[in-house]
Parts: structure tokens; C-alpha cells; sequence
């Protein structure tokens, strides 16, 4: 097979393999990150080949999902491109391309690729604007967690696997700061428009909250 039918192999593989996944993790999630990673690595000079399958197994097995396991992706991804007669060379980069790729764990980590850092910005993009709005109440949902509670302090200090108590607390305590830790800079001109608008949901939120379009 050649690159672009692994690639579209590999996207029949993920969509059926996310199939019924409902917590903002899901098959759109996986579309959207690997269109952006496909736009961020033409413009940064990425290789393509290896940004897009990154973005389309970066959340096949997700740690959070496997009981803590931030090997079981690698693992799935090595056993899926293995499978279908992929590289070593081509699966390691693909693996270390995914490592990072967490928002919890974001960093500028010294040996990343340039490659792990269009995946990552990529998919950092989902928690910016009016999609990240969708997903992060979706998510919280899915955890149970309420929307906002008025009685927790905004400005706690924040363990890096800590979880948000609400879903709002998330927005301040992980999504704001994501425009200045994206890596390239195409992904952080994206970002721009995104978060503003991000931060106008959240104006409109506190003034519905406190009533204050009632007066």
C-alpha cells in the first residue's frame, strides 16, 4: 500500500473503532483534529504522512479510558500499524508523535518532533472555541460533574492530573491558558479568534449566572 491508502485505511479503522463513543472523544473529534493537523504541518513543513496518522489514532486508546494506562495508545497504535504492514521506523515516529498528546501533560518537551507538535496543537485546537464550549460540557457529563458551583474558589492551584470540579472551573483552570502553550505558529494564530470567543461564552455565562441581564 502506498501512504494515502494507509491513510484512508486507517480512517475507516478509528471511525468504526469509535463508533457509540459519546464523551467529545468520538469519530467528528478525530475529523476535525486531523484536518487541522493536515493544514498546521503543510504550513509548518511537517511530514504529512506521519501528522495524519498521529491525528487519527491519537485517541483510539485513550489513557483515560484504560484505567490510567498512558501506554495502552502506543501499544494500540504499534498493534494496529503493525497489522497492516507499516515500518518499525514509520510506527515509532507515529508512537512519539501521540506521546504528548494530552491536555493535562501539555508542555514544550525538549524532544518532541516537529511532527508531535502539529498532533498536539492540532488537538489542542478542540478545547478552543465554540467546539471546546460543546466538548467540555459533554465531558463533564460524562463525569458527573455539575456546571458551575459558586462556592469553589476560581483561582485554586492546580495539580497537573488534577480534575476540575466543574465543568466552568475547567474552562479557567485548563482552557484559557491553552493559546500560550500551543507550539507552532499557525496553530497559535487559529487559536486567536477561538479563544476570544471562548471568552465571550464565558462573560455571557456569569452574566446569566448573576442575573445581571435581569435588571
Amino acid at each position: 500500500m502506498n501512504n494515502r491508502q494507509i491513510v484512508y485505511l486507517t480512517s475507516d479503522y478509528v471511525k468504526t473503532k469509535l463508533q457509540g463513543e459519546t464523551t467529545g472523544h468520538d469519530w467528528w473529534h478525530t475529523v476535525n483534529v486531523q484536518r487541522a493537523a493536515a493544514y498546521i504541518g503543510r504550513k509548518e513543513g511537517a511530514n504529512l504522512f506521519i501528522v495524519e496518522l498521529g491525528a487519527l489514532l491519537h485517541d483510539i486508546a485513550d489513557w483515560k479510558f484504560h484505567g490510567g494506562d498512558r501506554t495502552a495508545n502506543s501499544r494500540a497504535i504499534q498493534e494496529y500499524l503493525t497489522t497492516i504492514g507499516v515500518d518499525e521506523t514509520t510506527i515509532a515516529r507515529v508512537c512519539e508523535a501521540v506521546k504528548h498528546v494530552s491536555l493535562k501533560g501539555i508542555a514544550n518537551q525538549p524532544d518532541m518532533s516537529l511532527e508531535a507538535k502539529v498532533v498536539q496543537d492540532a488537538d489542542s485546537l478542540e478545547a478552543i472555541g465554540a467546539i471546546a464550549v460543546a466538548r467540555t460540557f459533554i465531558w463533564g457529563g460524562y463525569k458527573k460533574k455539575p456546571i458551575y458551583d459558586p462556592s469553589i474558589p476560581m483561582g485554586r492551584k492546580v495539580e497537573a492530573y488534577a480534575e476540575s470540579p466543574t465543568s466552568i472551573h475547567y474552562f479557567y483552570e485548563r482552557l484559557v491558558h491553552l493559546k500560550d502553550r500551543l507550539h507552532t505558529a499557525t496553530a497559535r494564530k487559529i487559536a486567536e479568534k477561538r479563544h476570544r470567543f471562548m471568552q465571550q461564552f464565558l462573560q455571557q455565562f456569569f452574566t446569566e449566572w448573576q442575573g445581571k441581564d435581569l435588571r
